[in-house]
């Protein structure tokens, strides 16, 4: 039974209930009965085989042509429903008012619909009682800029997602509904797609028969330019690095960046002693035409990336994770998957409550393979964690009222819109704080058991299971406790639930301090910190005086009860001096050193629209970088977790 469902028979019930209990209406208006629910997806097949064509090649003006083609029975109702909730976004973020045109034949002759008045994601069609099938028609208008919403089709390249391009008939499981998909490029692209191809000419591609759900976990990147490079194809189930981009330059790999890739499907093996797959194809956009994604699949990941990813290797050091990050979904998220989170259609809310495990065991896999196969070297991989370690313990205040697990909700909540005060407000947290956590949880693991067990044991006795099978196998909280205690007996219940429910103070460090370093910060920023902040053309001030400042003096972030934020700066203000000579960071940085003793005060005259004013920042504790420290007189634990296994 869906959620909408329930809430339509709880307000009718309380309706009729009021006026038996009562026995006449109060004064003023009443509320109207609700409209009748949609049928409740069945595990049932659906009849016959949808027939789904795109016209992907408008990428002048950036729309995808739709034509489908559905089997019904003549005379019988039928709803027909836009994916809303789609697995890897956790939230109902998909856009229905990109879709235009909608228009429904049968035989030939015009079928009217109606937009359902509550689920605005569904259209009612009532088939005329001789039809067996329905025709129809209608066009994904992608956005031409970010303000309309993430941009799928560019001149170069597209992203191709089945979700956005289908429409499919309520009161079925998608395992249940057979789809036959087939898209039409522009003339010499090439495309890259977990899915299998039947037939390929003149620019059209047709694929395999395949369930709903499995279409819409295989997308498609396309482009004029691109390579694909062989990461494994000797253990029978062939791992692909496919790459479309801008220009062709971008796509120049290394010898030494592609056995990295190569090293880390292979410690993927090693840590999980499974696949789920029978090929699995990365799809990698190198590209500033669409919008960003990472995005997880079963048997392939969507995955955007600047044009000089490659060619700049250092600069995009906070990515290089990434790959190893979606990689892991095909085991955590996508076989095994949170038992709330498992839906049998993508109109039925999705639940999020252990996205900590979802996306923070992910997280913490994600950075650890990279180091194993070489992607972060040992002293990358510590510096990443440092600035994760700081920024929970001391740009995070929000977690004085908002917990871990309470963050789990913010897909629904903010749907990823930027937010005035992240510090304060928090956002997916479950991410980076998650990490940490599960950091926590293997170094007790080893020094519990004396280095005999790890969370590695975890992962292959949890998410390596049934090895060869592609049913998801869900898991609810209880099910993560019985798995952490067959590594290593212990109240974990209870560990976790103080993670995840409490609110420091400072950050969850434990497993940073049991791992043999202690977070410090120093007046030098590390190699990584400074590479994050060119990626990100900003200098960080966070842990000093708590901003972060565009090179022109814009700020972009400001910490809650940070000296900044006492002063009265907010995100979105510039700073045009830095005590009477024109704002660069340089002279922000000279400015903090300075007054270190108090007698140099920081003043910073601001603008604000058309106004202008001068604030003085009480602050006095110099830059501060963070890095993480060896302490000698514990084990490098964090050494041994980062260590390849090969």
């Amino acid at each position: 039974m869906t959620s909408r469902f329930i809430a339509r028979c709880a307000l009718t019930c309380s309706i009729a209930g009021a006026a038996v209990g009562l026995g006449a209406q109060s004064p003023g208006p009443q509320p109207i009965p609700m409209p009748p629910p949609i049928a409740a997806p069945r595990d049932i097949p659906y009849q016959g085989t949808i027939r789904l064509r795109v016209d992907a090649t408008d990428v002048e003006r950036r729309i995808l042509r739709v034509t489908e083609t559905i089997p019904v029975r003549g005379g019988e109702p039928l709803t027909l429903l836009y994916p809303m909730w789609l697995p890897g976004r956790h939230s109902p973020r998909a856009r229905v008012d990109h879709l235009g045109g909608l228009k429904i034949f049968a035989s030939g002759q015009r079928v009217e619909w109606t937009r359902d008045v509550v689920d605005v994601f569904a259209f009612h069609v009532r088939p005329p009682a001789a039809a067996t099938a329905l025709d129809i028609q209608f066009d994904f208008d992608s956005p031409l800029d970010t303000g309309q919403g993430r941009v799928v089709v560019g001149q170069d390249v597209l992203n191709l997602q089945w979700d956005q391009v289908v429409l499919y008939p309520a009161g079925f499981f998608t395992r249940q509904i057979q789809v036959e998909p087939e898209a039409r490029f522009p003339s010499g692209w090439e495309i890259a797609t977990a899915l299998e191809r039947s037939a390929t000419g003149a620019g059209t591609v047709s694929f395999k028969r395949v369930t709903l759900e499995t279409l819409v976990d295989s997308p498609v990147f396309a482009g004029r330019h691109f390579k694909s490079f062989e990461l494994d194809s000797k253990g029978g189930t062939p791992v692909r690095l496919n790459v479309v981009a801008d220009r062709l330059e971008s796509i120049v790999i290394s010898p030494e960046r592609l056995e990295s890739y190569r090293a880390m499907v292979q410690e993927a093996y090693r840590l999980f002693g499974s696949t789920h797959y029978d090929h699995y194809d990365f799809l990698v956009a190198l590209t500033d035409q669409i919008g960003g994604i990472g995005l997880e699949h079963h048997q392939s990941t969507e995955i955007t990336e600047s044009p000089n990813f490659f060619m700049e290797w250092d600069r995009n050091i906070n990515s290089r994770a990434t790959v190893p990050h979606e990689f892991t979904h095909s085991w955590n998220g996508k076989f095994r998957r949170p038992a709330d989170l498992w839906t049998p259609n993508y109109n039925v809310p999705m639940r999020d409550s252990l996205l900590w495990v979802y996306e923070g065991q992910t997280q913490y896999w994600g950075i650890v393979l990279a180091a194993r196969a070489g992607l972060l070297s040992l002293q990358e991989s510590l510096d990443g964690l440092a600035i994760v370690a700081a920024t929970y313990d001391q740009l995070r205040p929000g977690r004085e009222w908002k917990s871990l697990q309470d963050s789990t909700n913010d897909p629904i909540t903010a749907q990823r819109r930027p937010l005035a005060w992240t510090s304060w407000q928090r956002s997916e947290d479950y991410y980076r704080e998650g990490q940490l956590i599960w950091l926590d949880v293997d170094t007790f693991i080893r020094q519990r058991s004396h280095g005999q067990r790890s969370l590695d044991d975890f992962a292959k006795s949890f998410f390596g299971i049934q090895n060869g099978s592609f049913v998801p196998v869900t898991y609810q909280f209880d099910d993560v406790v019985r798995a952490l205690n067959e590594v290593t007996p212990y109240d974990w219940a209870s560990f976790l639930r103080a993670r995840l429910d409490g609110h420091g103070p400072g950050g969850p460090l434990d497993g940073i301090t049991r791992g043999g370093y202690t977070l410090t910060y120093s007046e030098s920023p590390t190699s990584y910190f400074r590479n994050v902040e060119i990626d990100n053309n900003t200098s960080d001030f966070g842990y000093s005086i708590g901003l972060t400042i565009t090179p022109s003096g814009q700020i972009t972030a400001a910490t809650w009860d940070s000296p900044a934020f006492k002063a009265g700066l907010v995100r979105g203000q510039q700073i045009v001096s830095v005590n009477g000579v024109a704002y660069r960071a340089d002279r922000l940085r000279t400015a903090i050193t300075d007054n270190k003793s108090g007698a140099h005060p920081i003043e910073l005259q601001m603008r604000s629209g058309d106004s202008y004013r001068t604030v003085v920042i009480d602050y006095r504790g110099g830059l501060r970088y963070p890095r993480l420290e060896r302490n000698p007189s514990t084990p490098a634990l964090l050494d041994e977790i980062f260590r390849s296994r090969r």
